[in-house]
């Protein structure tokens, strides 16, 4: 490369494609969030469900979540970033529109003529016992569309992250676009309560419906702007000569040439004979479920331990302020950058130390339901905390992949480790739901608390500790930096 084109002024288009991500896991949490947002306030008392039949659906969502993340990076990886991202939210977009189906397809079933029947029905009647399985079901084929086609965000984010951005600039932009799931989640509760609210005093439906179209069709604009906007680096006409020296820095280093690697893959059998494979797994598998326990059932914790629904004024303020403290994450990305430029720490190793850092935070869930009988502030703060505590780790957990892997794994080996993730959300989420039903039914008793708010104690206790224990066994699988060669 001449010394006119080193010296030549670096063009910054990583980051434009850094906003892109930012905004497709914006819209990804925006339709992830209308279910949980919606559901105890407009669709339970509409369908007659219990915790156990949300328990259901969220635990499908995710363990059909978590074996679609085993494919979706193969997907990515065959299709390529550009194709492979525009069918993963092309697909998770129908399947947001299609949650609006469930209730006119329930009124088809049964007979009856609409919302206002199936809410009237007799509690613990046969037909009502009919219409929550129906609709469950209903909802359910939505849920699969949805979590096969969100799938494909993650591994297509971190692919994308991984061809734009050299290591030590991953996190940070890991942490960027991540924090879209921050600002999905701090979006959603202004916006679909509010939308739900507004449709249902206008008569079209019973409101809900129309908040998962106008979610879901987000998706759609957002394909419009990817097919014109990405291209790789190599290729982009954005991407001058100087910042794609820069983004290929460790390409140099490493003595890997793009076009070598273009063609290869890593077959499953192959990723699963490395440790550090396993490591990200087990990290994943042991602390994503607190993160979407906590985006599926805030809003049912909020309204159904102290009363305040998810519409109101107090509720839409307590989950805004939860999600606003999450924002605080997007400086978790930065922390390693700042360990190893004043330690001179490998990559992995600063990230290991800021993960340590972030693991202590969700101890704090420890004291939520205690501190819940002086002020339902208190467990909204910290569930916020250790909700920027999740999302930090999550940046520099999924950095620890495009760290030690070649880029042409990369996806794959992220949708390993969603797999895993989703495989812990699955167990966390259908364990809450038959916890909290029966808890309510049983009036338990844990720790001086009864019924559904001893349920919740055990599974903030769980939470609390998660991470230290997927650090800990991350640090003995994988104790110093071993990159994975071509």
């Amino acid at each position: 490369m001449s010394s006119l084109n080193q010296n030549a002024k670096m063009t910054n288009y990583r980051w434009t494609m850094c906003a892109m991500l930012f905004f497709a896991t914006t819209v990804n949490y925006l339709d992830r969030q209308v279910l949980s947002l919606t559901f105890e306030e407009f669709i339970k008392p509409e369908f007659h469900w219990t915790d156990d039949h949300y328990g259901t659906i969220t635990a499908f969502f995710s363990i059909l979540y978590a074996v679609s993340m085993l494919f979706a990076g193969k997907f990515i990886d065959f299709m390529g970033t550009k194709k492979g991202y525009l069918w993963a939210i092309g697909l998770w977009s129908v399947g947001a529109v299609m949650h609006a189906g469930c209730g006119l397809a329930t009124e088809m079933y049964t007979g009856l003529p609409d919302a206002a029947a199936l809410r009237g029905l007799e509690v613990g009647s046969a037909m009502a016992v009919t219409v929550a399985t129906v609709s469950m079901y209903a909802f359910l084929i939505a849920r699969a569309v949805l979590a096969i086609g969100e799938a494909g965000n993650f591994p297509a984010a971190i692919k994308v992250t991984a061809e734009y951005f050299p290591k030590r600039d991953r996190a940070f932009a890991t942490s960027i676009f991540n924090a879209g799931a921050t600002v999905g989640a701090l979006l959603a509760p202004i916006t679909i309560p509010t939308l739900a609210k507004y449709f249902q005093e206008m008569g079209v439906g019973n409101g809900w419906e129309m908040a998962f179209i106008i979610i879901g069709g987000l998706g759609f604009i957002w394909m419009g702007f990817w097919v014109f906007m990405y291209d790789k680096p190599s290729q982009s006409k954005h991407v001058n000569k100087a910042e794609l020296a820069y983004i290929e820095q460790d390409d140099e280093e490493e003595d890997v040439s793009a076009t070598v690697t273009e063609d290869k893959k890593m077959s499953f059998k192959e990723a699963f004979r490395y440790k550090q494979t396993w490591a990200f797994a087990f990290g994943k598998f042991m602390t994503d479920g607190v993160w979407w326990f906590f985006l599926f059932w805030t809003p049912s914790y909020i309204d159904s331990v102290f009363g305040i629904k998810a519409s109101s004024t107090q509720g839409i303020l307590m989950i805004t302020v939860l999600y606003a403290i999450t924002m605080l994450a997007i400086y978790g990305g930065k922390l390693p950058s700042i360990i190893m430029n004043k330690t001179g720490m490998d990559p992995y190793a600063a990230r290991m130390r800021a993960m340590l850092i972030f693991a202590f935070f969700p101890l704090l869930a420890l004291f939520a339901q205690p501190l819940g009988g002086y002020s339902p502030w208190f467990p909204v703060i910290i569930i916020g905390i250790a909700g920027a505590a999740h999302q930090s780790w999550s940046a520099n957990i999924f950095s620890t992949v495009s760290d030690m892997f070649p880029k042409y794994a990369v996806a794959t080996i992220t949708g390993i480790g969603g797999m895993a993730g989703g495989i812990g959300s699955f167990l966390i989420n259908k364990g809450s739901g038959k916890l909290f039903t029966v808890a309510e039914a049983t009036n338990m008793s844990f720790m001086g608390f009864e019924g559904k708010p001893a349920g919740y104690f055990i599974i903030f206790c769980i939470c609390a500790v998660a991470y230290l224990i997927g650090w800990m066994v991350m640090k003995s699988l994988v104790p110093k930096y071993k990159p994975i060669m071509d």
